[in-house]
């Protein structure tokens, strides 16, 4: 354990991020800054001084969704610094592995993971063209679809991390409250089109 003496008093970090952690889930549950900090002692404006101090982003929930993906890791990561919701990112090995297991845990992973993607605004999918057209179908969600080739895809596809980061910056950039509105704002119809001009190029 790290501790810090300051002046008579003697300051153990652990406990210090515990409180944090403790803070920051009661408010990602739904409690409200005074309940909060009614909770853990504190004023109100610690618990929102905390969420300024650790802010990254702000807007849409936003999801990826990628695969098979040859530079996973670095998608990832990509998508990590740019604070998106939810990242599910994995090679052919990797779904090939996914696709050995029963029948039955499958489907129940398939049927956790839409239901999982319901509650975004946006969904950032790259995948093959027939997995995105029934994606589309299925969620009623703004999918944002990059095709990494025609369906069946059975090949790891790299991605172009300059492009992936335009569109996400794109995405991001949109207001929070416009998902899930049955109406596709004028940044999510550009980043569409970027999506489409680079899978186009990726064919040409």
């Amino acid at each position: 354990m790290r501790f810090y003496r300051i002046g008579n008093k003697v300051i153990s970090r652990e406990k210090l991020a515990a409180v944090i952690d403790e803070i920051l889930t009661d408010r990602e549950n739904g409690s409200t800054q005074e309940e909060v900090a009614n909770s853990h002692k504190v004023q109100r404006t610690f618990v929102s001084f905390l969420e300024s101090l650790g802010e990254i982003r702000r807007g849409p929930k936003v999801a990826l969704v990628g695969f098979p993906v040859s530079n996973v890791e670095s998608v990832i990561s990509l998508a990590e610094s740019k604070g998106l919701d939810f990242v599910l990112v994995f090679s052919q090995k990797e779904r090939e592995d996914v696709e050995s297991a029963s029948g039955y845990d499958v489907f129940n992973r398939l049927l956790e993971t839409l239901a999982a993607l319901r509650d975004f605004d946006l969904v950032v999918l790259l995948a093959s063209d027939w997995r995105i057209e029934l994606v589309e179908r299925i969620l009623g969600a703004e999918v944002i679809g990059i095709p990494l080739g025609t369906s069946p895809l059975r090949e790891d596809v790299e991605v172009d991390l300059v492009a992936l980061e335009t569109l996400l910056d794109d995405v991001l950039s949109a207001r929070s409250g416009q998902g899930r509105s049955g109406r596709v704002s004028a940044v999510l119809r550009e980043a569409a089109d970027k999506a489409e001009r680079w899978s186009a190029s990726r064919r040409s």
